[in-house]
């Protein structure tokens, strides 16, 4: 049977679990969110231990904390900070507005740690109080902003735009290896002009880096964080230089360059960093799944589809069909891509719910920016390791296609006028011809005519790629 101990906030006593550093708060969150089972993940609530370390460096700066207890709230925030008590880490995602739950999870957790640190026993709030000295010169108002930002900052700095990286190069090598291959073109899932494989490579690759820069401008935006803003911006409770001294920890402690941000009150009124870092992985997102569905489409096969490219098999493909193989690295990529945008459109929703001082749906914003961020990180990392570098291209089927494209006959509209080349291309088709057998049946140019026209080396213009 499990043990309790009792403790007490605003409201009452509570029972909290014995073997648990949260205190009164927290368990009533437990107990009126029992709605998904998410937490917000390892990345914010390292960001919330290093607000509190930052937080009582800067109070002890300011004289509002004495040696002892900053000492012990430091040593348990870095505690937190390291994973070490993310079990007890337990409000659902789902849960009070802004965050008021989740910051007090976080002051308690840190507090009955510092105080059992100083000798005493979890929960005894006379020795470290977790609003009095843990929360000390913050509120949850202006945190839980803070570390959406700092963890958005650091996973797309250390985890997201390495990932991004390596993807990029990987795609920039294959079309090195295998970019004079000429192939059909196609628009409208219909025949189009020749073009060489590491033209629509690069393609790829530009679309993806054009992304990653989009993601790598919002970071100035995710670094202006208004910690001493408290609840509602003026900095009530927050002795003079509090909070130049808090950011300063935090940009010394990530090596991150976090800074005031312009307006503390336009900070704690909106989420605009957050929306526009989901805006940016968007589209990442939509720039990976084109080339996710592109591969699935030109692996298709193997011997009724397309089949230009081979993507590497990695399991079985069915249930009932032996010796079936999908694409299903690219349809991994897929999914997250769709994931991706519907995060973004909760972020949408609620960025919009922002209300006079505040925007009280953080917490949902935190849980789909970072979701997001995780999800792009480690599907690159793992579509780059098992599917793209062991791409390979099928030039006899390249070449296969391309002699039958009836798109050759754009090739035909200097020497024959537009008019006579779609009638061959007509003709072709009806009678199941290549444009080179219809030509020559037809007598409109002499051999060395047609093999000078439809040459598919001569219809790319320039190298440029």
């Amino acid at each position: 049977m499990a043990e309790y101990r009792l403790q007490r906030d605003s409201l009452g006593e509570v029972k909290v679990p014995k073997d648990r550093y949260y205190g009164a708060q927290t368990q009533r969150a437990v107990e009126n969110f029992p709605i998904s089972g998410f937490r917000l993940p390892r990345s914010f609530i390292r960001a919330q231990g290093l607000i509190k370390v930052a937080a009582a460096e800067a109070n002890r700066h300011c004289g509002e904390l004495d040696n002892r207890v900053a000492d012990a709230i430091i040593c348990a925030a870095e505690e937190v900070m390291d994973g070490k008590w993310d079990d007890h880490f337990v409000v659902d995602v789902y849960q009070a507005g802004a965050g008021t739950s989740q910051n007090m999870n976080a002051n308690e957790v840190i507090a009955s740690r510092a105080a059992e640190l100083l000798g005493g026993k979890p929960g005894d709030n006379s020795l470290v109080h977790p609003n009095d000295h843990v929360n000390r010169g913050q509120s949850t108002n202006d945190t839980i902003h803070v570390a959406i930002n700092i963890s958005a900052a650091e996973e797309i700095v250390h985890r997201l735009l390495p990932a991004t990286d390596q993807l990029i190069r990987t795609i920039e090598q294959k079309a090195v290896d295998f970019g004079d291959i000429i192939k059909s073109g196609r628009t409208h899932l219909q025949d189009a002009v020749p073009l060489k494989v590491g033209q629509e490579l690069l393609g790829y690759a530009y679309g993806i880096r054009h992304a990653r820069e989009g993601i790598e401008e919002s970071l100035p935006f995710l670094y202006q964080i208004g910690l001493g803003g408290n609840a509602v911006g003026t900095g009530i409770n927050t002795p003079s230089g509090y909070a130049g001294a808090a950011i300063e920890q935090i940009a010394s402690r990530t090596g991150l360059p976090f800074c005031q941000p312009g307006n503390r009150f336009a900070f704690m009124q909106n989420t605009g960093a957050a929306l526009k870092a989901s805006v940016a992985l968007k589209n990442l997102a939509i720039h990976l799944g084109k080339l996710a569905s592109d591969l699935r489409l030109l692996s298709s096969g193997p011997r009724t589809g397309l089949a230009e490219f081979r993507l590497p098999p990695v399991q079985p493909g069915s249930s009932i069909m032996p010796g079936k193989v999908n694409p299903v690295m690219a349809e991994m990529m897929n999914m997250i891509c769709i994931q991706v945008i519907g995060n973004d459109a909760a972020l949408t929703a609620a960025g919009e719910h922002s209300q006079l001082e505040l925007n009280v749906m953080m917490p949902v914003i935190a849980h789909n920016l970072l979701h997001s961020i995780m999800i792009l990180s480690n599907g690159m990392v793992t579509f780059n390791d098992r599917c793209l570098q062991g791409l390979e291209v099928d030039e006899e089927r390249c070449r296969e296609w391309m002699e039958q494209s009836l798109s050759l006959a754009t090739a035909l509209n200097p020497s024959l006028g537009y008019d006579r080349a779609a009638e061959i291309a007509k003709q072709a088709f009806k009678e199941g011809k290549t444009i080179r057998e219809i030509i020559r049946q037809e007598g409109d140019l002499s051999e060395e005519e047609v093999e000078q026209a439809l040459d598919p080396e001569k219809m790319i213009p320039g190298d440029d790629w």
